[in-house]
């Protein structure tokens, strides 16, 4: 009896396929690191800096509000006393906590830009004085 080729299974791969994973494998892993690289650094605007922090202070603040006005709901309404009671903290300090972890990010961010712009600026003074 005579076996059939073993057709390749998906988890094979051709020898061209592994060449372009291990070529783009030096790519991906710039694009997904964490740190910006010395080589790409391109003027940001602040907005491209600081939007995340902004946001998270301005959802915050938003749920912050809303769980004042559920609180205060509370002491008014009579009806779904209970619900207002529970629901109204719940959103308060849910608020509280992100208006704070945005309020503490914005510094570290600025921290980082300034130390990153000492070690770019080091780094261009030792590459004058060393590739002499």
């Amino acid at each position: 009896m005579e076996i059939p080729p073993k057709s390749p299974d998906r988890s094979e791969k051709s020898p061209q396929s592994k060449e372009l994973l291990t070529s783009n494998t030096a790519s991906t892993l710039c694009i997904s690191s964490r740190s910006e690289s010395v080589w790409t650094s391109a003027s940001r605007s602040k907005w491209d800096i600081y939007h995340k922090p902004v946001i998270v202070v301005s959802v915050g603040a938003a749920v912050f509000l809303f769980g004042i006005v559920i609180t205060s709901l509370s002491c008014i309404q009579i009806k779904n006393k209970d619900v207002y009671k529970l629901c109204g903290p719940a959103f308060l300090s849910l608020g509280l906590m992100l208006l704070v972890c945005g309020l503490v990010w914005i510094p570290i961010i600025r921290k980082k830009q300034n130390q990153r712009q000492k070690s770019q600026f080091l780094q261009s003074l030792r590459s004058f004085f060393f590739n002499r």
